[in-house]
């Protein structure tokens, strides 16, 4: 069969999805001016334009991450004098210093990285995450009341805090010294932390202002390092953590975060880090030369967040900090069976939400968003069914399960599509919920399971004002469109020489419709 014949067959078949293209406009005297100056072809500069890059300067700094000028942190970050003089401080008196970390991969490696430094650098730490499965999360009452009891005179939190202003206000209140390192969305009432690190605080065109949780502790943890001037030594093992942490996180990979993990990634594969030696051996990535970040995306972070999902967080920062080769690789095993665990039930739990969906016959064309709670799954997770089940039917979706000791209630994740707002969606419920939050593509949720048919005809009458039958099919962003001739080696090596050096960058999804088809 001719291919013409083949690919009009294809499209006519039901195989292909009903998917909707969203085509980037085209931009070709801009797309060939950067051309000329970048030696890339127009069809990458035009992703490049796609992407915000639309300078040379940007450009050749995105392609050479070395050429990027960095300011000190400390002109960036206002409070980081402050931090810097009260751990100073509490390391010299040897006070008590308590982390409160979090339970997903940047949490986990941001708390990892700060217990290294600060016990190489003599301090007193501890540290303490939260119950994903009991409380949530961030920092909470109950955890500063603890480290107070505890003698605790220094709390620094880690992925988290930005938020919690009333259990900060409690420390305060105790005469705790609070150090807050985060990088969500600053609310209107600020925590009264003695010192904030947030890059959403800093100027808007900062390196900085790209980083992740583990980021904003490298940055912390370096400059105190450097303080002391005993850096040398924790800068490749930091730098480690910081690779990880970012790329599993999934934190845009320009700026400061470019640059770095291209460092990172040359440390990985003889990397200093017990632990890090064991999960690379049982992730059957030993034999590499060079790791590369969609290793890690896909193989290390899984294993690392599985953990924060339905185990104990204990066991990853264990894992980062131990220097016992016997006792790390038993860890890094425990992270590979629970991440066989964690697609299982994944997979159980999909099946079961899509079996519901069938027997049920929803009509998503009338409700426009997709609810589903049922008995017995777990928290973990249901986040990521939760994206799976948007991918497959194209419309936003709330999944819950009833909590394990209290069946009277509902909590759930959500995910959403570029024209549907999961947290005005979850405002749209507030006298039906308890709790909830999040941001525009993802959320989460609780609330009485006495309102979930109440809850259920809220988000219905929210999608139909804000969704219209178009938006309901999953979406395939395109970047250009080309010729069938245009897609050459050339063009292959090319596209290859500017994602070397890190997944999920400005060109992290290509995508070309041939015009020729």
């Amino acid at each position: 069969m001719p291919f013409w014949e083949l690919y009009v067959s294809l499209r006519s078949s039901s195989r292909l999805p009903n998917q909707r293209w969203q085509i980037a406009p085209a931009l070709p005297q801009r797309a060939s001016q950067l051309a000329a100056t970048t030696q890339l072809p127009a069809l990458l500069t035009q992703v490049l334009l796609n992407r915000g890059i639309s300078t040379p300067e940007e450009a050749l700094t995105f392609l050479n991450p070395d050429l990027l000028v960095l300011p000190s942190p400390l002109e960036d970050f206002p409070d980081l004098a402050i931090a810097l003089e009260l751990l100073l401080v509490a390391i010299g008196s040897q006070q008590s210093i308590a982390i409160c970390g979090d339970y997903d991969a940047d949490g986990m490696t941001s708390t990892a990285l700060l217990l290294r430094a600060l016990r190489y650098l003599g301090a007193r730490v501890d540290y303490a995450i939260p119950s994903r499965m009991q409380e949530g999360y961030g920092i909470n009452r109950r955890i500063v009341e603890e480290f107070h009891a505890e003698g605790v005179e220094l709390i620094l939190t880690v992925d988290n805090g930005i938020s919690a202003y009333e259990p900060i206000a409690r420390a305060r209140e105790l005469g705790v010294n609070v150090i807050i390192t985060d990088h969500h969305d600053v609310p209107p009432k600020i925590p009264p932390a003695n010192a904030i690190l947030n890059p959403k605080l800093i100027a808007e065109d900062s390196p900085y202002r790209c980083v992740a949780g583990v980021g904003v502790a490298y940055i912390l943890a370096i400059c105190l390092a450097e303080s002391l001037e005993r850096s040398q030594d924790l800068m490749a093992p930091l730098l480690e953590l910081f690779t990880l942490g970012t790329i599993a996180d999934l934190a845009p990979l320009t700026g400061v975060n470019r640059r770095w993990v291209q460092l990172g990634l040359k440390l990985l594969p003889k990397s200093q880090i017990t632990g890090v030696q064991a999960l690379v051996q049982v992730s059957g990535l030993s034999s590499e030369k060079s790791l590369k970040p969609e290793a890690i995306g896909f193989r290390l972070g899984p294993r690392i967040n599985a953990i924060g999902r339905i185990a104990d967080p204990q066991i990853i920062i264990e894992l980062f900090t131990t220097e016992d080769e016997g006792r790390a690789l038993e860890l890094a095993m425990k992270c590979e069976q629970v991440n066989k665990l964690r697609q299982r039930l994944c997979e159980l739990i999909e099946q079961e939400a899509i079996a519901w969906c069938e027997q049920s016959q929803i009509d998503l064309q009338k409700e426009r968003v997709l609810l589903i709670v049922q008995p017995e799954w777990h928290h973990g997770v249901i986040g990521i069914v939760a994206s799976r089940l948007l991918e497959r039917y194209g419309v936003p979706v709330f999944i819950g399960t009833y909590e394990e000791n209290d069946p009277t209630r509902i909590r759930g994740s959500a995910r959403g599509i570029p024209e549907f707002n999961i947290f005005e969606a979850l405002e749209f419920c507030d006298d039906l919920l308890d709790k909830y939050g999040g941001h525009r593509a993802a959320g989460g949720f609780s609330f009485p399971a006495q309102n979930l048919d109440a809850v259920r005809s809220r988000l219905g009458e929210f999608a139909n004002q804000h969704l219209q039958l178009e938006h309901l099919k999953p979406l395939v962003k395109i970047d250009a469109e080309a010729e069938l001739s245009d897609i050459t080696l050339a063009l292959y090596e090319k596209l290859i020489s500017c994602t070397r050096v890190a997944w999920r960058t400005p060109i992290r999804s290509f995508g070309l419709l041939m015009s020729a088809w």
